[in-house]
């Protein structure tokens, strides 16, 4: 599938406007952490939830990373470069697929994090039709379309373009570890990130891992 996505130079985007520099004394503080920064792609942030489910836990591992981008944020863009990228979601636009492949370029080590990131999930039930059908459905024939309104399919530039498929995240780029679950645990994501900024090979238990 091709994976290049054209953008327009004429229209500037949030991750491009100008940034108040960092505290130096912050900055410092900062030093010899790990970055780590999670997006969610299409899903239903189950797995952003299942992140936060790490509880305290959380507020441990903060002595040795610093969260540049989560999915409660509207960046796009990871401000620098990462050692572990968490990626939630499937691929269902080109949107999603210029913002996996800058997740790549920029993350050490890439995580696909639940059903939906690793095999497509439910978003991808909709891989059985064609995608003029899925439209048709969803925007003509919807039982939810407002009487004496003529009902269309949206198409306008601004809009990114859908995908034909919705693709796991491993078909479009090289990810390198596999977290399953709809969603997974709290420990299953705790557990991984444990292994990586402690050094440890990953090792993530059978017995944590969940597939519905």
């Amino acid at each position: 599938m091709s994976t290049h996505t054209t953008i327009d130079s004429n229209v500037t985007y949030s991750h491009d406007l100008p940034k108040t520099p960092v505290d130096a004394a912050f900055a410092a503080s900062q030093a010899g952490k790990i970055n780590v920064s999670m997006i969610a792609l299409v899903g239903c942030w189950g797995c952003t939830l299942s992140f936060l489910d790490m509880d305290e836990r959380l507020l441990g591992l903060l002595d040795k990373v610093t969260i540049l981008r989560s999915s409660m944020t509207d960046i796009k863009r990871i401000p620098e470069r990462c050692v572990v990228g968490f990626v939630e979601g499937g691929v269902a636009s080109e949107e999603n697929i210029e913002t996996l492949e800058h997740y790549r370029a920029n993350c050490d080590i890439l995580i696909s994090v639940g059903a939906c990131a690793v095999w497509g999930g439910v978003p991808s039930m909709r891989n059985q039709l064609p995608l003029a059908e899925c439209l048709e459905e969803a925007y003509i024939k919807s039982p939810t379309a407002v009487p004496g309104i003529i009902p269309i399919i949206p198409n306008h530039p601004d809009l990114t373009r859908v995908t034909t498929k919705v693709y796991p995240c491993h078909e479009v780029v090289k990810m390198d570890y596999f977290i399953p679950g709809c969603p997974p645990d709290g420990d299953a994501i705790f557990k991984v990130l444990d292994d990586i900024v402690s050094g440890r090979p990953v090792d993530l238990p059978t017995s944590m891992n969940r597939y519905d």
